[in-house]
């Protein structure tokens, strides 16, 4: 493919991950690139890059940036690594297990906190050593579990990002306890305001999502932010009408890289 480069690094934790790169040929502009963490990236490496180096020929605004996949090590060319995503992307399991839950009990669960940290602390160094980066510009794409990780961060660590994208947030999942983060950041947001800015987000979901909550719960969610923009947060919310679950990403990508690489 085009301007793109895979590189394996290990996490400080010793888990192993497999990082697909796409960045434009030429220097990056003069306050560096900016960049877009893609997780899940075996699954949607090759879209998001496709979309940027084609973009790149009549809006520098998308093209001039850079997409960083943070995907596993894989050998049978599968698009997931599914144990590896359910520890990565969620909380710890409820007591007692929702039902929908339990077909997945015999997997490792609850490591959304070191994967984040693996996210900040080890990949951007390592992603910032290699290329000339706008530290002040980077986002997160998330999808499912990934879009349910991608609220976590928000919630906890409002600031870490420049802008978000829960595509088809699994909400639902783990008796919705992502609900009590949910409802902890909107009472900080409203009584202790963030010093510096917080990522503005963007939620994505089909309207033939195989989960339905997966709609009813983005679309209660997209409902209850939109007071706190009154404390700072920009939120958007779109359904792709005609759209499953595993359609989503794909259709998400243009809308993505315009609401991340748009500055301000």
């Amino acid at each position: 493919m085009p301007d793109a480069e895979t590189w394996d690094i290990t996490s400080s934790a010793g888990k192993p991950y497999r990082i697909f790169v796409s960045r434009p040929e030429g220097d990056p502009p003069a306050g560096g690139f900016p960049v877009l963490y893609v997780l899940d990236g075996n699954a949607f490496f090759a879209g998001f890059a496709e979309s940027r180096w084609t973009q790149n020929i009549m809006d520098a605004s998308l093209g001039r940036t850079m997409i960083v996949a943070v995907g596993y090590p894989l050998d049978d060319n599968k698009p997931y690594a599914f144990e590896r995503r359910m520890e990565d992307f969620t909380p710890p399991w409820a007591s007692p297990m929702p039902p929908s839950e339990r077909p997945f009990a015999k997997w490792a669960a609850g490591g959304w906190e070191p994967f984040y940290k693996f996210l900040v602390d080890d990949l951007r160094p390592a992603v910032a050593s290699r290329y000339h980066i706008d530290p002040n510009r980077q986002s997160l794409f998330g999808h499912s579990l990934g879009g349910l990780f991608a609220l976590h961060v928000l919630y906890k660590h409002p600031e870490s990002f420049f802008a978000i994208v829960a595509a088809s947030p699994s909400i639902y999942w783990n008796g919705a306890s992502i609900l009590a983060e949910e409802r902890e950041f909107a009472s900080h947001l409203a009584n202790a305001p963030p010093k510096s800015p917080i990522a503005r987000l963007l939620m994505v979901v089909g309207s033939r999502e195989e989960t339905r909550l997966e709609q009813m719960d983005a679309e209660d969610l997209a409902k209850r932010l939109e007071p706190l923009s009154a404390y700072g947060l920009r939120s958007r919310f779109q359904v792709y009408e005609g759209e499953p679950h595993l359609g989503v990403p794909t259709r998400a990508i243009t809308d993505t890289m315009r609401f991340v690489f748009t500055w301000p």
